[in-house]
C-alpha cells in the first residue's frame, strides 16, 4: 500500500492526542484553515479531516485522488455530499459521541432558567440580599420541573437521552412533529400542539431547508407565557431578533442557546447584545465534555483506519 497523505484542516478543534493510523501515512496538520487556504492545503491529499472547514464541489473536482473526507462532527453540511458521491469520494462523520454531553448541557440550561438562576446571580452581585428585610430574597419566579411538559424536536440519540433525564424529574415528555408534516407519526404530536402545550421546548434537530427559522415570531407568540426555549442543536433554527423581542416583552420565561446563526459571532448577534437575566448563551460547547471529546477522537481514528483497511463505517 502506498503512503497516504492525510491533511487535517482544523486541528485546534480536536483533543491534543496523537493520530494513530494503522497504515503508511504522511500527516499534515493545520491549527485552523481559512476558506481561501483550503484549495492549496488539500492539494494531492488522499484523506482530508475537517470539522467546520467547507469542502466544495470545486475542491473535490480538483482532487480526483481524494479518497475520504472525514468530518469530525455529526453534521456534514460543510461538505458538498452530492459532488463527493459523484466523484467517488467517501464521506464519514462521527455519530453518538456526545449524546450525554449535549443532553446534560440542555438540561442544565433548562433547570437554570426554570429556577431563574441568572436573575438571582444578578441580584446577588447587586447586593440585594443584604438589603432584604427577611432571611430570603424573592425576585424572579422559581418553577419546578416536576409535572411540567417538555417538547423535544429531534428524536435522535440526544433527544432520547434528554427525554430520559426529564422523565427522571417527573416531566411529561412529548416529541414534536416536523413543522410542515402532512401527517403526524405515531409517538409524536403535531408541531403546533407541541409548541402550544410545552413549558419547555428543546431543539435537538439538524439545520435543513425545512427546519431553518422553524421558530419565528409567530411560533413564539403561540408558546405558553413564561415558557423556556432551549437550542443546543444548530444556529439558524430560531429567528434570533424575534426571540430577543419575546424575552424583552415578557412573552417567554427564558431562553438557553449554545449555538448562533454565525459562529464565531464576529459581526455581533442580537442574543449577545441583549444582556437579559433570563437569557443564557454559551459558546457552542454543549458537545465538549472531556469524555465526549475522547469518544469523538476514538471514533475518528476508527473511521479512517476502517476505511483504509477495507472496513468502512459511518459513511454518509
Amino acid at each position: 500500500m502506498k503512503t497516504l497523505k492525510v491533511v487535517v484542516l482544523d486541528r485546534g478543534t480536536l483533543p491534543e492526542r496523537p493520530f494513530t493510523f494503522h497504515f503508511e501515512h504522511q500527516t499534515v496538520e493545520y491549527e485552523k484553515t481559512a476558506s481561501e487556504e483550503t484549495a492549496k492545503r488539500i492539494h494531492n491529499a488522499d484523506i482530508v479531516i475537517t470539522n467546520k472547514v467547507k469542502i466544495s464541489a470545486e475542491h473535490i473536482a480538483a482532487n480526483p485522488q481524494l479518497k475520504l473526507i472525514a468530518v469530525t462532527a455529526t453534521g456534514v453540511n460543510n461538505v458538498d455530499i452530492a459532488a463527493a458521491k459523484k466523484a467517488g469520494t467517501a464521506v464519514c462523520n462521527i455519530r453518538a459521541y456526545g449524546n450525554e454531553s449535549v443532553a446534560e448541557h440542555a438540561f442544565m440550561l433548562m433547570i437554570a432558567l426554570m429556577r431563574n438562576l441568572p436573575a438571582y446571580q444578578r441580584d446577588m452581585a447587586a447586593g440585594i440580599w443584604e438589603k432584604s428585610p427577611f432571611f430570603c430574597h424573592f425576585g424572579a419566579p422559581i418553577r419546578d420541573l416536576n409535572g411540567k411538559t417538555l417538547a423535544i424536536f429531534g428524536r435522535g440519540n440526544i433527544g432520547e437521552t434528554l427525554a430520559g433525564y426529564a422523565r427522571a424529574f417527573n416531566m411529561d415528555v412529548i416529541f414534536g412533529e416536523h413543522k410542515h408534516a402532512a401527517t403526524v407519526r405515531e409517538g409524536y404530536v403535531s408541531f403546533g400542539e407541541a409548541i402550544r402545550s410545552a413549558d419547555v421546548v428543546s431543539l435537538n434537530c439538524p439545520l435543513t431547508e425545512e427546519t431553518a427559522d422553524m421558530i419565528g415570531e409567530e411560533e413564539l407568540q403561540q408558546m405558553k407565557p413564561g415558557a423556556v426555549l432551549i437550542n443546543c442543536a444548530r444556529g439558524g433554527l430560531v429567528d434570533e431578533q424575534a426571540l430577543v423581542a419575546a424575552l424583552k416583552y415578557g412573552r417567554l420565561g427564558g431562553a438557553g442557546f449554545d449555538v448562533l446563526t454565525e459562529e464565531p459571532p464576529r459581526n455581533g448577534n442580537p442574543l449577545l447584545k441583549a444582556r437579559l437575566p433570563n437569557l443564557i448563551v454559551t459558546p457552542h460547547v454543549a458537545w465538549g465534555s472531556t469524555e465526549a471529546h475522547n469518544r469523538l477522537f476514538d471514533i475518528l481514528l476508527d473511521n479512517i483506519n476502517g476505511f483504509v483497511l477495507g472496513n468502512p463505517q459511518n459513511i454518509v
